[in-house]
């Protein structure tokens, strides 16, 4: 049985048992392999852009004895995929913003066409992604984070709700998980949708340590680029300075009222 790490244990986690699964960007194949092995997935498929991973893909199926079930396919994002041949996709180690350039590639080609269920760990603009899930009618029906190795991941589950026609439900459903009046602190409702999907809508529900964590180092990142700012006489510098502090107060507020244990940011 091959052994896999925190990170890619908790995207194959979210995969519903029985879903033929296809992994974006596999690289060595070792998430569509545990999924086989565990019999968590009927069959898979391994996407991936360059020649070495794409090699190593086939290597790791072949000694698995997978190729029967597992096709690893070289191309670019989605395009390894016909309609209705996946019912999760997973996308994983990759920025927000060309992640979610692939699911709008795949979208407008409709490879998306009959999946259920995307499993997606950007590494970072995680507030991109879900953007593009609200865009596109995905609902995010659970998010978790962890820390492994000194580095914090996020990773996204979203569906397609079944037997909504007209989306009325999924706009209902969205509209209650992006009302952050859940948080006592004051803002609009289009701030606080804002926040929600920066930090995570069910991550502030329910929070955690890492994610505490996670926008301390955000906060002294963006303290970093605001003394750097500082050091510039371009007036733009200065206005980019107070977003970036305006940025900041949100972020310290949302970390103040969230029922955790660590304090360590104040």
């Amino acid at each position: 049985m091959l052994k896999i790490s925190k990170r890619l244990q908790t995207i194959a986690d979210f995969v519903t048992p029985g879903s033929r699964t296809a992994d974006i960007g596999s690289d060595h194949a070792m998430l569509p392999v545990y999924l086989l092995q565990t019999n968590r997935a009927p069959s898979a498929i391994a996407g991936e852009l360059n020649q070495g991973p794409y090699e190593a893909a086939r290597k790791q199926a072949m000694d698995a004895g997978l190729l029967q079930r597992l096709a690893v396919r070289r191309g670019d994002g989605l395009s390894v995929l016909q309609p209705g041949e996946a019912d999760t996709v997973t996308i994983a180690g990759m920025g927000g913003a060309l992640m979610s350039d692939i699911l709008e590639a795949g979208y407008g080609q409709g490879k998306l066409e009959g999946v259920r269920e995307l499993v997606l760990q950007p590494n970072v603009g995680e507030d991109i992604v879900r953007g593009w899930l609200i865009k596109r009618g995905w609902y995010l029906q659970a998010e978790f984070i962890l820390e492994e190795d000194g580095k914090i991941y996020e990773v996204l589950h979203a569906v397609k709700l079944q037997d909504d026609p007209t989306g009325a439900a999924l706009k209902a459903l969205d509209e209650r998980l992006y009302d952050s009046s859940f948080l006592p602190i004051e803002m609009n409702a289009e701030q606080g949708k804002a926040l929600l999907l920066q930090m995570g809508p069910h991550l502030l529900r329910q929070p955690t340590d890492v994610l505490v964590d996670k926008w301390r180092l955000e906060l002294e990142k963006l303290e970093r680029i605001c003394a750097q700012l500082a050091l510039s006489e371009l007036p733009q510098a200065s206005e980019k300075r107070e977003q970036f502090r305006a940025q900041m107060k949100a972020i310290e507020e949302v970390l103040h009222c969230l029922p955790t244990v660590k304090r360590s940011f104040s």
